[in-house]
């Protein structure tokens, strides 16, 4: 059924929560192939909730979708027909009451229940709404039906049934880090996302953003690895008129600024970022370099151009200079820096990307990584002899990060890594010089950098 026909039904009958119908809407949208920000921006639209309310709304919607395969797998236990396809409507509305019985906490048992009839009984039949009633009370009365195979039996099942992810990610962390190791990571990411700020020194100075955050009794704890981020251990932006919007501070996750770190643009360099909108890296460029110098920033989206030209000019920095460009067939250089940050699944994401997990398959890895190649060979050719270039990503996936760098390093031996163990902790680095971090290990995003040299003389 399509959310315009949801609209139709819900608008002839009773009463009803209009926040998770909202949901309920986005969610049926989502399976329609809608991605989550679009989805929820949709129907959005012309409501006028409260804060609160969007924050109830994101939170059902990203963790539904997240847990799409979990929820699936436990609702099956208490139908006559586990084996037949649910329709859609019918089989969204299950998955949103089962996911406020199990993985919400200040949401009554009794109110999950009702609440999801009560969407059912308006936007379907009262023969479903019954059904919908029945379930979920079965479910409460007899949680011991929902079985999972043993670990020891089948791993890649079990941990796609129980965390809800794909099998090809399951199978894939397996291999590379272990049973245990895994389970850790896919916990992680089915996590309540936090934001993190990083703190703008052009027009506040640490200091001062933590002392605001304290008079209103945010809890935050410093980066790890970066001090000027900030762990917000809340959800939402807080106090985003006066730090966001003045500034002040810019909403980043440490493991982004980690490649910057490693890139060290200093002051008065000519330093491009190849694939810079809508800003996050750029901007960072940007403070690190003190306003002295010059960013070229290659984006071939103008609309998000624009928000990085925007981004830069709310955080104050005046030496960035857009340029619209596919940067494959950019002409410019050479720099003292480049930043390369190609398009790539984005694994590391998965916590804040909630259909991440459903919509990245094994082709897009093999598609994606001979695209990232490409990109790197043309990186290195505007990196001046002296120069560094630094090649990032935020996914977890070796095909698409170690792999490449090393490729590349055996068809271009005028460059060489530059370890990270220069710039970080044996803990980030491994032992070819790359960085790589987990959200299981350093609570933050997964990502990869490398830092390549290129020899003045090759």
């Amino acid at each position: 059924m399509c959310a315009k026909t949801m609209q139709t039904r819900t608008s002839q009958r009773g009463t009803y929560d209009p926040v998770r119908a909202a949901v309920l809407e986005a969610l049926i949208l989502i399976q329609q192939g809608e991605q989550t920000e679009d989805a929820v921006a949709q129907v959005m639209e012309g409501k006028k909730f409260r804060p609160l309310d969007k924050r109830f709304l994101l939170q059902l919607v990203n963790g539904t979708v997240k847990m799409r395969r979990r929820l699936d797998h436990e609702v099956k236990f208490y139908l006559a027909k586990p084996s037949h396809e649910l329709p859609l409507l019918l089989g969204t509305i299950l998955r949103l009451g089962f996911y406020q019985l199990h993985f919400t906490d200040r949401i009554p048992d009794a109110a999950a229940v009702s609440e999801s009839v009560n969407l059912a009984l308006h936007m379907t039949e009262r023969s479903r709404a019954n059904l919908v009633n029945a379930v979920m009370r079965a479910c409460l009365r007899e949680p011991h039906r929902v079985k999972f195979v043993s670990p020891e039996e089948n791993p890649v099942k079990y941990l796609g049934d129980y965390y809800s992810y794909p099998d090809h990610f399951v199978e894939y962390c397996l291999k590379e880090f272990g049973f245990e190791r895994t389970e850790k990571l896919l916990k992680m990411f089915n996590g309540a996302p936090h934001v993190t700020y990083r703190v703008n020194f052009l027009k506040a100075k640490p200091e001062e953003v933590t002392k605001t955050l304290q008079d209103h009794n945010i809890e935050f704890s410093p980066g790890q690895y970066l001090p000027e981020f900030l762990h917000i251990e809340e959800g939402g932006l807080p106090l985003e008129d006066e730090l966001v919007k003045t500034g002040k501070v810019f909403v980043q996750d440490e493991s982004a600024g980690l490649a910057v770190r490693l890139l060290n643009p200093r002051p008065n360099n000519n330093v491009a970022d190849l694939t810079a909108a809508p800003g996050g890296k750029t901007t960072y460029i940007g403070v690190r370099m003190r306003n002295r110098g010059r960013v070229t920033a290659i984006d071939k989206s103008r609309p998000r151009l624009k928000v990085l030209v925007e981004n830069a000019k709310r955080l104050g920095i005046k030496i960035i200079s857009p340029v619209a460009c596919d940067m494959l067939d950019f002409t410019g250089g050479p720099f003292d820096r480049v930043l390369l940050d190609p398009p790539c699944t984005g694994w590391g994401t998965a916590g804040k990307h909630s259909d991440l997990r459903w919509t990245k398959s094994v082709d897009d890895i093999k598609n994606l990584a001979k695209i990232q190649a490409k990109m790197l060979n043309k990186a290195a050719r505007l990196v001046k002899p002296g120069g560094a270039l630094v090649y990032s990503t935020c996914t977890i996936i070796r095909a698409e990060n170690d792999q490449i760098v090393e490729e590349f390093l055996l068809h271009h031996k005028e460059f060489e890594i530059d370890s990270a163990k220069d710039f970080f902790g044996d803990e980030l680095v491994t032992e070819r010089g790359f960085v790589k971090t987990y959200p299981a290990l350093n609570k933050m995003d997964g990502a990869f950098c490398a830092r390549l040299h290129r020899r003045l003389k090759a």
